[in-house]
Parts: C-alpha cells; sequence; structure tokens
C-alpha cells in the first residue's frame, strides 16, 4: 500500500502545479489580476495549456473549425490566434461584447463573429473520458464473458462493481419495474459522470469537463428526452389533471401550470446542481493559490511564502473533499434521472 499513498500524493501536488505555474507567470509580468486568473483556468479555450515556466509555455493547440458568412468554412490550429500571419483575418476578442470569443476582422474595419464549432479543451476532454469509458466498459464485459463464474481480476472487478452498485443501489430501488430497459443508460451516465469528475481534479490536465455548463446541459437533456417520451399516460394525466381539490385547477389552472412547469425545471436542477458543485471545488482551489501571489503582490514576498503553506495544505484538502463530492455528484444525478423515468412509467395507484 506504501507505493499506492506515494502515486495519491504524488498526483495530488501534480494537480497544484499547473496553478502554481499560471499565477506565478502573471505575477512575473507585474500583471496577477485575481479575477482574470479564477477564470482563465475554470473556463474552456482552444488550447489545452499543462505548465508555464517564465515565458515557456507548455501546451497543445487545438484545431479552431470556424464557418465565416462572407469568407465560408475555416479550419487552423489556435496557436494562430497568438501568432498570426500578416492578413490573418481572425484574432481572440479581449474586450467589448465579444471578449473571449473569435472574432474576423474585415475589409471595413469591423468585426464579425463567425460560427464556432472548434474542438475545444473540454470537447477534447470529453472525448478522452468517453474512451477511457468504453475502454473500461467493454474491456470489463469482454473478461467476464470469457470467464464465466470465476472471481473477477482487474478491470473486470472494477466493472463489475460498477455494475453491481448501479443495479442494485439505484436502478432497482428508484427505476421502477422496467429498470432492466434503462440500466445500459443509468450505467453510462454514472460512470461518465464520475471519470469526468475525477479526471478534472486528481489528474493535471486542466480539465474542467462538469464544471462547463454546456456537458451538464447535454446530460440533463438526455434525461429529459427520454423521460418525456417514456411518459406513459398515467404520467400525462397527472400533469394535464393531477388529483388535487377542484378549486386548484379551476377557475385558474394553478396545479397543471406547475406540473407542466415542472417537466423543464427537473433537468434544469439536475443540470445546475451537477455544474455548481463541480465549480465551486475548481474555484475554491485556484482562490487559495490566488491568495499566496496576491499577498506577495499586495504585501511583500515573505507573507506570499507564509500564506503559501496553509494554501498548498487546504487546496489539498479540498481535492480529497472534491472526489467525496464527485462520487456524491454522480450518485445523485443518476439517481433522480432514474426517479424520473420511474415516475414517467408508473401505472399510478
Amino acid at each position: 500500500m506504501e507505493w499506492m499513498k506515494k502515486i495519491i500524493v504524488i498526483a495530488l501536488i501534480f494537480t497544484v502545479l499547473p496553478f502554481l505555474s499560471f499565477a506565478a507567470e502573471a505575477e512575473e509580468h507585474g500583471e496577477f489580476n485575481t479575477v482574470d486568473y479564477i477564470f482563465d483556468h475554470v473556463n474552456d479555450s482552444h488550447e489545452w495549456h499543462f505548465l508555464s515556466f517564465g515565458d515557456t509555455h507548455i501546451s497543445i493547440p487545438l484545431p479552431v473549425i470556424l464557418h465565416s458568412k462572407q469568407s465560408g468554412w475555416h479550419i487552423f490550429l489556435s496557436s494562430q490566434l497568438h501568432h498570426p500571419e500578416e492578413g490573418f483575418p481572425f484574432k481572440m476578442a479581449n474586450d467589448g461584447p465579444n471578449d473571449g470569443k473569435i472574432v474576423e476582422l474585415l475589409a471595413d474595419g469591423s468585426e464579425s463573429v463567425p460560427f464556432d464549432i472548434s474542438l475545444t479543451k473540454t470537447v477534447l476532454a470529453t472525448i478522452i473520458v468517453s474512451l477511457i469509458m468504453l475502454f473500461v466498459l467493454i474491456k470489463g464485459a469482454r473478461m467476464t464473458r470469457k470467464n464465466p463464474g470465476k472471481a473477477p481480476k482487474g478491470i473486470q472487478n472494477v466493472v463489475e462493481m460498477l455494475v453491481i452498485f448501479v443495479r442494485d443501489q439505484i436502478a432497482k430501488p428508484f427505476g421502477g419495474h422496467q429498470y432492466k430497459r434503462l440500466l445500459p443508460y443509468l450505467l453510462t451516465l454514472f460512470t461518465f459522470v464520475l471519470l469526468a469528475n475525477m479526471i478534472g481534479l486528481i489528474l493535471p490536465l486542466g480539465f474542467n469537463i462538469t464544471g462547463n455548463i454546456a456537458v451538464t446541459f447535454v446530460l440533463a437533456s438526455i434525461t429529459f428526452l427520454i423521460t418525456t417520451f417514456n411518459g406513459n399516460k398515467h404520467y400525462w394525466m397527472h400533469i394535464v389533471n393531477p388529483d388535487v381539490p377542484i378549486f386548484m385547477k379551476v377557475p385558474v389552472p394553478l396545479m397543471p401550470l406547475i406540473e407542466f412547469a415542472g417537466i423543464f425545471i427537473k433537468p434544469i436542477v439536475l443540470m445546475i446542481r451537477l455544474f455548481a458543485n463541480m465549480l465551486a471545488g475548481h474555484m475554491i482551489i485556484s482562490v487559495l493559490i490566488a491568495l499566496i501571489f496576491l499577498m506577495s503582490s499586495v504585501l511583500n514576498p515573505f507573507v506570499g511564502a507564509g500564506i503559501s503553506i496553509i494554501s498548498i495544505v487546504f487546496s489539498l484538502f479540498m481535492i480529497m473533499l472534491d472526489l467525496l463530492v464527485s462520487f456524491i455528484q454522480a450518485y445523485i444525478f443518476t439517481l433522480l434521472s432514474a426517479m424520473y423515468f420511474n415516475m414517467a412509467t408508473d401505472n399510478g395507484h
């Protein structure tokens, strides 16, 4: 177990290193801004940034795919935005209403925002997590098929543990009589959210997958669509004509309106809960690290050095706490999805 402890400590330390390098670089140039530093870390970007040492940046430029109304489709690496050639029409806006967006410089001097479907850091991270999930689940299923009745080992052990947990603790108790039909989706959902949460925390990759509301919106939308299209007549009758006193339906259809709004409120709550919890964890760690360099700038480097010990210890504590939150949020998101499916397919009393 000693080697495992060493690996955990090294992973946690290297998780904090990107935060330290970003902030140190900003302070070196005398332009440290706490707000910019925090949001630069948690926001999406067109490059995969690892570390910075002085003027040396370790990052991977990602493909930018744009469609301009004036000049059609354009595909290039994001590094061209930072080191454009002469006559290159695109740039990253740093202020105004298009701040943070790629804009096209037109011949008349005005700016136009093209349609952007680039492979950003969050999209790349989502693809990586999906591939890892597919590899683990498919490999585990193949090993189970090859060794029926034998004690599981390796990846097979992890997969069987995941399947049994989702089946016995989520699908059966909360998914209703059709839980077997919904189990593949619930297992995929739980595994994806758990992996995305944990990879965004314990690996020094700069990923913030479920801390991006676009990702949680897509996940909640899938749950919403399955719930809506699986709904039976009892589900829709409860919405149109709920079993409440008549004065709550006539002359003002108060309860039907509330029930109808609930169709959309439920997935919105799912989306915001996961997004807010994971974003908060990343932001707290960013604030703790930024505090070191803020104190160095405002007071003096000795104060910053003293604060650094406290900040790093609390950052490591927050990472460990967020690992627990990662599991809890994956469990809650999957559990509530199972409950919504059950409510939509229940046959009533």
